[in-house]
């Protein structure tokens, strides 16, 4: 970059040798924050990992997707398509017939995400130990805080 111009609003760091966790700007519009809350958010996930099995209706992912509102999910598969990590094909039957299938961008994301989980399931029982632990500990600590004047 040349001297004397400015990176673009919405850049908030990189990822080279030099990182630095405070790249994910708190500002509103840095890029990379806004693309990591849409990518972390637990819908998305749960409709990446859906979809990286097959394609699938809009009513086969809303009855997967335990707890999910239909508002919820058209507004997340928006999103989603919107971030180019989904793809949405419109049959024209009657009802119209909408399929939602990952882009390759996406199937790329699954794969992070996958790491992610496999992760969690390795850890999970040290997670939870360390919930107990912590849950015991506080616990404990109430009871201090209470009995003192």
């Amino acid at each position: 970059m040349e001297d004397g111009t400015s990176r673009s609003p919405g850049h908030c760091g990189d990822t080279a040798a030099d990182y630095d966790v405070l790249q994910w700007d708190t500002r509103v519009d840095c890029e990379v924050r806004q693309i990591l809350d849409r990518v972390a958010d637990k819908w998305s996930l749960l409709a990446i990992a859906l979809l990286d099995q097959r394609s699938l209706r809009f009513t086969e992912l809303k009855r997967k997707i335990d707890g999910v509102s239909q508002r919820m999910l058209t507004r997340t598969l928006r999103q989603l398509e919107r971030d180019g990590l989904v793809s949405r094909t419109v049959f024209p039957t009657v009802p119209p017939r909408v399929d939602y299938a990952l882009t390759p961008l996406g199937a790329s994301l699954h794969t992070t995400i996958k790491a992610l989980v496999t992760w969690t399931e390795g850890h999970q029982n040290e997670i939870a130990a360390a919930r107990d632990d912590y849950d015991r500990r506080a616990a404990a600590e109430a009871l201090v805080t209470a009995g003192s004047p």
